[in-house]
């Protein structure tokens, strides 16, 4: 791991400032540098959006200072507005704001790659072969500490957003609204918005620069010595929008055009999936798994559920379960190659569109800090993420620790709970270790993942 960023002389900074001079830019990690970490990140990004966006912070925010706390809720807030993975898009908008378009391509790329990498493994083996139980031993462990992240990213979170008695409101009407009431994600995040904007007294944003430990955050340090940066890294981002907007449509114009059956089929559909489904991963997946399965008939029920078991357990965007089902639905009739074939055909539908939306949009929200309304509307948004999260490690949760989970409606709520003695006991006792690795025996990220993933797949080839 590298060292965090800590180097912003401060003594320097305030005798400039005491003189009316501007603070002088710390320095930047190089690229390489930056690859590096984008690339851990990746290949650690175990457990879906809530998960995912925990490694990201613990690694840009915690343990380098890269990026403020405020800067980068502000980022996750417009991403959570997009239609499309928001882990990724974060990704790929804090990777521009470091180091321009570049950044951004290298930052979402490589958090999709390695997860798209073991997919496609996966993907073929279970299409040539069924479930193969030693690869489901090893990702045994890997659910249940990814639980536990999640319960981190929660607390953490919520301590630096909810800073005010409206705030705690929102995120508990949030909650509410998306587990008791399965109320729409655009809706709940819009109506954040709405009421923050109405009255953004009420939702205080945490200022950009200090971290919590003394010197400011690199990122808003340079920002502060250079305020001119971001608006230079528009024209750019904006041509990389349109670029980003062309390749995407090109190659799915040209399937559609020569009738390329399954493969047109998938590239329409997906690339129809990146523009209407605002509300992240969860709210992709239940519309995929009921056009799929009853729409389209590439895959069954029970083949869905794989699918997702599998995205949920390897590291990446959970939505790369799509491309499962991009794969299955060109095996059929295309072999193995075909399936190959069909799983890119379905991530360039499904992530080329990001980075459209990340470098057309994220300029404009970079210029939001200052404006008052605006500001308040994605601290409100902020707020009922962490209704969010807490709403995702409920059923994370409840499907990682149970073996069974069903819908009890009562009246107008629809609530999910556990089937009573279907509790898993190795998975709460994995559970239990992955959280004394992090919290109690300060083990770190990597190593308690590595710990509970081999406890797991040991216990698993123990009792068969």
């Amino acid at each position: 791991m590298h060292a965090p960023v800590r180097d912003v002389p401060r003594n320097d900074g305030a005798a400039r400032a005491a003189a009316g001079q501007r603070p002088a830019a710390p320095a930047f990690p190089s690229f390489a540098q930056a690859l590096r970490v984008w690339l851990r990140i990746g290949l650690l990004s175990f457990g879906g959006p809530a998960a995912q966006i925990a490694v990201m912070h613990r690694e840009v925010v915690d343990e380098r200072h890269w990026v403020s706390d405020a800067r980068f809720l502000h980022a996750l807030n417009f991403c959570m507005l997009l239609p499309g993975p928001e882990a990724t898009q974060l990704a790929t908008y804090l990777g521009w704001l470091l180091h321009g378009v570049k950044g951004g391509v290298a930052a979402g790329v490589l958090f999709v790659l390695p997860g798209a990498a073991v997919m496609m493994a996966l993907s073929a083996i279970y299409a040539l072969y069924g479930e193969v139980p030693l690869i489901a031993a090893l990702f045994f462990g890997l659910k249940c500490a990814v639980l536990v992240l999640v319960v981190e990213a929660l607390l953490r979170v919520a301590r630096r957003a909810l800073r005010t008695p409206p705030a705690w409101l929102l995120a508990a009407a949030a909650f509410l609204a998306l587990f008791a009431f399965s109320v729409p994600f655009p809706v709940v995040v819009l109506a954040a918005a709405a009421i923050g904007y109405a009255v953004p007294r009420h939702f205080r944003a945490a200022g950009h620069g200090a971290a919590a430990d003394g010197p400011p955050a690199l990122l808003d340090a340079a920002l502060a010595a250079d305020p001119g940066r971001v608006a230079r890294m528009t024209a750019a981002a904006r041509r990389a929008g349109f670029a980003a907007l062309a390749l995407w449509l090109a190659p799915v114009a040209a399937l559609m055009a020569a009738g390329a059956g399954a493969f047109a089929d998938i590239a329409w559909f997906f690339s129809k999936m990146a523009v209407v489904t605002v509300g992240g991963a969860y709210a992709v997946l239940a519309y995929v798994a009921q056009e799929a399965v009853e729409g389209y008939g590439w895959l069954d029920a029970g083949q869905m559920l794989a699918g997702l078991g599998l995205a949920e357990t390897t590291p990446g965007p959970l939505i790369l379960v799509l491309q499962f089902v991009g794969f299955l639905a060109a095996f059929r009739d295309g072999g193995l190659w075909g399936g190959v074939l069909g799983a890119i055909v379905t991530l360039w539908a499904t992530f080329a569109p990001c980075f459209a939306w990340i470098f057309l949009g994220a300029p404009f929200v970079e210029r939001l800090h200052a404006h008052r309304a605006l500001t308040g509307a994605l601290a409100a948004v902020t707020a009922a993420v962490v209704g969010v999260i807490l709403n995702l490690a409920v059923w994370f949760g409840l499907r990682v620790l149970f073996g069974a989970v069903r819908t009890v409606a009562i009246g107008p709520l629809a609530l999910d709970l556990p089937v009573p003695g279907s509790l898993d006991p190795p998975a709460l006792a994995l559970a239990a270790l992955a959280a004394a690795c992090l919290f109690w025996w300060n083990l770190g990220l990597v190593r308690t993942l590595g710990v509970t993933a081999l406890a797991g797949f040991a216990f698993r080839l123990a009792t068969g």
